[in-house]
């Protein structure tokens, strides 16, 4: 059974002050199947004052000890994934083998994040003269406000609120209210690991109510947000007119370049994998295919293959590789690029189209010869569209690759390593990916340039945004 989704504020949950609700539907039925509470601005009120009483706290926790509560919060999220995974799936549509894998991997990332707490290291610097000292110490930040979106419900949630934690500052998690019991559940498991009040607060409502609220009120220290370039660039103003650290993790459109020595069945494998996974609605997901014109045929034919062969259903069939889009909205999105791209001379090779009339299940779509100035050429389709084009020369592909101005990651397949080296160096993405899939572990950078946003959620570098630099100097008496 799906659960009323409370609200987390200073170590307990409850309904919204006024009572108020928003319905939560089941993306493969198009039903209702529950409902999570709308915080208005006393439950906001409520959980500033208690982020900053958690936050002073929390901050004279040793690294040991924070370290040690995080990795509780860890097995905790482990011996629960299969319950958790269950809701996931209920809430968001993707198969549950995903929603397993998307919970287990979240354990993974706060291992590491408990293991930065410990080693968010200063340094001493060399004096000009005897007996004087200078340290370089990094506190954390403060209180931070964090947002994010429906598509990753734990993923984009665990990256943000185990940096937090892992730095010394408390959070204010505004969790997405399509998808709102998993996170719930990932933030129940810190609770249950023994992290104090207030250190964490959950709330859900009207997202821009919220973010109006929460960012310019003097509590607050830094904002975490992963969404659309549009929104977050509205935020970004809103942070800096109050000087709040950011960090912005937003769209892409990344290109998938197959060179002509490529190993085409690897390249048409991994890519429709990635493509497909999550029904497409992943910030990274490849959407621009650039394959050389030598392989561009065989591409194709092998590419399309494997859009046949997804199999579309309800998550909780076992049988399914592929669910439904998360809202009705993504089906409106599809048929207008779509639409668009086709009424401009682009060739459909496979799918286009709505499954049925219930729920938001919707073909995996391959396009070919689309023109520069279509829609999904220029804009982020965020759901299960490829378009193909070729290329003759590497000029040609680079050049394409960073007409956009998304940055967030990238791909490509050679066997040459000279072409990987030129292309990792030419590319304007802050991921790159060469003939395999290795974006988003935990140990790893997670970002990107340009109009896809600044700052990391991920590898050793993701902490610093937590982290005030202080120095220190002292000469003995």
């Amino acid at each position: 059974m799906y659960p009323h989704i409370q609200l987390f504020i200073d170590g307990t949950w409850g309904n919204a002050t006024a009572g108020r609700t928003l319905p939560v539907m089941n993306p493969a039925t198009g039903e209702p199947i529950g409902t999570v509470a709308h915080a208005d601005r006393s439950d906001l009120d409520r959980a500033l004052d208690a982020a900053d009483k958690g936050f002073k706290a929390w901050r004279k926790v040793s690294a040991f000890d924070r370290s040690k509560v995080m990795r509780k919060a860890a097995n905790l999220l482990r011996e629960r994934a299969d319950a958790i995974a269950m809701l996931l799936t209920m809430e968001q549509g993707k198969p549950l083998p995903e929603a397993k894998g998307e919970t287990l991997a979240g354990a993974d990332v706060i291992d590491w994040f408990a293991e930065e707490a410990r080693r968010a290291y200063g340094r001493v610097i060399p004096a000009r003269a005897e007996g004087v000292y200078q340290l370089v110490i990094k506190e954390p930040v403060g209180p931070v406000a964090a947002f994010t979106p429906w598509n990753f419900p734990i993923n984009q949630v665990v990256r943000k609120l185990s940096a937090a934690l892992a730095a010394g500052c408390s959070i204010i998690v505004k969790a997405p209210e399509e998808t709102p019991a998993s996170p719930a559940e990932l933030i129940r498991c810190f609770a249950d690991a023994g992290v104090p009040a207030g250190v964490i607060g959950l709330v859900y409502g009207v997202p821009a109510e919220i973010s109006e609220y929460l960012i310019p009120h003097p509590i607050i220290r830094k904002m975490s947000f992963t969404g659309s370039t549009v929104v977050g660039k509205q935020l970004a103003a809103l942070a800096g007119a109050h000087m709040k650290r950011v960090t912005m993790e937003l769209g892409g459109h990344a290109p998938a370049i197959v060179f002509d020595d490529a190993d085409v069945d690897l390249a048409s494998k991994l890519l429709a994998f990635q493509k497909f996974r999550n029904a497409g609605q992943v910030c990274v997901s490849p959407t621009r295919f650039l394959v050389q014109e030598k392989v561009y045929d065989n591409f194709v034919t092998t590419f399309v293959d494997h859009a046949k062969a997804v199999k579309v259903g309800d998550g909780l069939d076992k049988a399914t590789t592929m669910g439904p889009l998360a809202n009705p909205r993504r089906i409106v999105a599809m048929e207008a690029f779509i639409g668009d791209a086709v009424k401009r001379g682009a060739t459909l090779h496979t799918g286009g189209n709505r499954i049925g009339n219930k729920g938001n299940f919707f073909e995996p779509t391959v396009v070919t010869d689309v023109p520069m100035d279509a829609r999904v050429m220029n804009e982020e389709p965020f759901g299960p569209l490829a378009v193909i084009s070729r290329f003759s020369s590497f000029d040609d592909v680079v050049t394409e690759a960073n007409r956009l101005p998304f940055g967030l990651a990238s791909y490509a397949f050679t066997r040459s390593a000279k072409t990987a080296n030129a292309i990792a160096n030419s590319v304007e993405a802050g991921m790159i990916t060469i003939n395999h899939l290795g974006l988003a572990l935990p140990e790893v950078p997670f970002g990107g340039v340009k109009d896809s946003g600044y700052g990391s959620e991920g590898g050793s570098e993701a902490i610093e945004a937590y982290l005030n630099t202080k120095f220190v100097t002292q000469a003995g008496l």
